[in-house]
């Protein structure tokens, strides 16, 4: 059984008297364990199917299942819950707290999960440490450097267990260097079981998940399996 399931998603907007059309029909299966780059220029519709596929945002039309559930026509509250046990987010900005450690950024989404504290320190130690981030706990993110938030903000999403790690333009505001490492963790994340869908406008950054999906002008333009990164 496909983990995402969406049929004939479509996203209208209103622009003061005329309608945009932004999605036309979107069709997407995306099984289990599987790593999905979403690429698309700017206008193609990629940041609105990412909002859908990550309970952000509703479609206009059409239905969209994760892991059996049909969320497309869910309340707001409903959807927040969605989003903390089902998806976890990586987003270019970090959207980390400011005045707050490494390991309470980490266990922030377990508070609203209801998880007791003793439990919630244990398990934001652990992901920690599975980020590379064991000798952070305590450092605020102004103590750390754009790499080092990046993987707190990785921490954070893997908390929960979720079933979708979903990452938008994660590399956006790194250097090469640490792009590089960055997307060496996503691929360790990948490889231990977890469904990535990335979103990014940059080939190399695509090239490490193993089915590339274009977008352009609100539709799927082509489907790939990325052959560099099977081979």
């Amino acid at each position: 059984m496909s983990l995402i399931s969406i049929s004939d998603i479509r996203r209208d907007f209103k622009l003061g008297t005329e309608i945009v059309h932004v999605l036309r029909g979107i069709n997407l299966e995306i099984k289990k364990g599987e790593y999905v780059a979403l690429m698309g220029p700017s206008g193609s519709g990629k940041s609105t199917l990412m909002n859908i596929l990550g309970c952000l945002d509703t479609p206009t039309s059409g239905s969209y299942v994760l892991n059996g559930k049909d969320v497309s026509k869910l309340s707001d509250g409903d959807l927040a819950e969605i989003r903390n046990k089902e998806i976890g987010f990586v987003f270019q900005t970090f959207n980390l707290m400011p005045r707050t450690s490494s390991l309470d950024n980490v266990a922030l989404p377990m508070v609203y999960a209801g998880v007791s504290k003793h439990d919630r320190r244990e398990r934001a130690i652990e992901v920690l440490k599975d980020v590379g981030l064991a000798d952070r706990m305590d450092h605020k993110p102004n103590q750390l450097s754009g790499g080092q938030r990046q993987r707190v903000a990785v921490g954070r999403a893997l908390v929960n267990k979720p079933s979708i790690i979903l990452a938008d333009e994660p590399t956006g505001n790194l250097d090469t260097k640490t792009s590089i490492e960055i997307m060496n963790l996503f691929d360790e994340i990948h490889a231990k079981g977890n469904t990535v869908i990335l979103v990014t406008h940059e080939e190399d950054i695509a090239e490490h998940a193993h089915r590339i999906i274009r977008l352009r002008d609100g539709q799927i333009e082509s489907d790939l399996p990325n052959r560099i990164s099977a081979s």
